[in-house]
């Protein structure tokens, strides 16, 4: 080993343990009693909310609670040098069936707008009717959506539409938006890859403020040690995404950064930025400048 690579290493190592040690401080824990509460997960592609919110999917069901789960995109462009978007979509709605029926959830209880992959923010309007028409007709407790940091454009697309729906329907919920592609940010991930690789996790470490991001924004964690190796049997139902089906250029998530990427979605707690609209004033926490500073109630609150 090399006395660069060690450096850089041990770096990384503590950059990254700095950044844990910053949300161990500030992050407030979702109660168990709220796990009942009914709630719809909105996701842009089959697998995103195995991911994003696996375990607490997992949790919430345990817990008897009424929950959807909306597909965006049909997700059938992931892989479309390799094979047929028709294919694709068959085998990843299949594929959602599987993982989302570990995590508790039957069929009944999933939605698939079917929107063209990678096009959803071109319908906005279609998209946002049936949304409003879903959340006008069950009215949950809470809603989850992709924070509106992460760079894919169906991600963001997602949601933008959600809170415009919701705005349209004046209709008040708990939202928590949870991380996937902001996850690719040193120390978290490593600069890997191709120079274009490269680019894109300098300009995400840049926006993410190397880490610092993550920890003020995310505020809310889950703690899913008890469903960790559920969320990863559903996870695992992703074939396509975790095995290389056809050849083997077949891009999986464990070749992005060295499987670093994927590591972030196995932790033992998920976490999520709570829209700052659905916090109750005992747990809000108030900014100033960049330090964020807690109500009395949940001062030294740890999880």
């Amino acid at each position: 080993m090399t006395n660069s690579f060690r450096f850089k290493w041990s770096l990384k190592t503590l950059a990254r343990q700095f950044n844990q040690s910053l949300m161990n401080r500030s992050v407030s824990p979702y109660l168990a009693t709220r796990l009942n509460r009914s709630a719809i997960v909105f996701a842009p592609h089959q697998d995103d909310e195995t991911l994003g919110c696996g375990g607490t999917i997992a949790r919430k069901k345990q817990a008897q609670a009424e929950l959807e789960i909306v597909f965006m995109t049909d997700g059938a462009r992931s892989h479309s040098k390799f094979i047929a978007e028709a294919e694709l979509k068959a085998i990843r709605k299949q594929e959602a069936l599987a993982a989302t029926a570990i995590l508790g959830v039957p069929e009944r209880d999933l939605i698939f707008l079917d929107i063209r992959d990678g096009s959803l923010q071109h319908c906005r309007e279609l998209a946002g009717d049936r949304v409003k028409e879903i959340l006008g007709d069950r009215r949950p407790q809470e809603i989850f959506i992709p924070y509106s940091g992460d760079t894919p454009p169906d991600h963001y697309a997602t949601n933008q539409i959600v809170r415009k729906a919701l705005e349209d329907l004046d209709f008040k919920a708990a939202i928590y938006e949870y991380p996937i592609w902001f996850w690719r940010h040193w120390p978290w991930t490593s600069f890997v890859g191709n120079r274009q690789e490269k680019l894109d996790v300098l300009s995400s470490t840049w926006k993410a403020q190397f880490g610092l991001k993550l920890a003020r924004e995310f505020r809310y964690a889950i703690d899913i040690s008890e469903v960790l190796e559920t969320k990863k049997k559903a996870l695992n139902c992703y074939r396509s995404q975790m095995v290389r089906l056809t050849c083997d250029r077949w891009p999986i998530l464990a070749d992005v950064s060295n499987g670093e990427f994927l590591e972030c979605f196995l932790q033992n707690r998920e976490f999520f930025y709570l829209q700052p609209s659905a916090r109750s004033p005992q747990n809000r926490q108030w900014r100033f400048g960049h330090k964020a500073i807690r109500s009395p109630a949940m001062q030294g609150v740890k999880f």
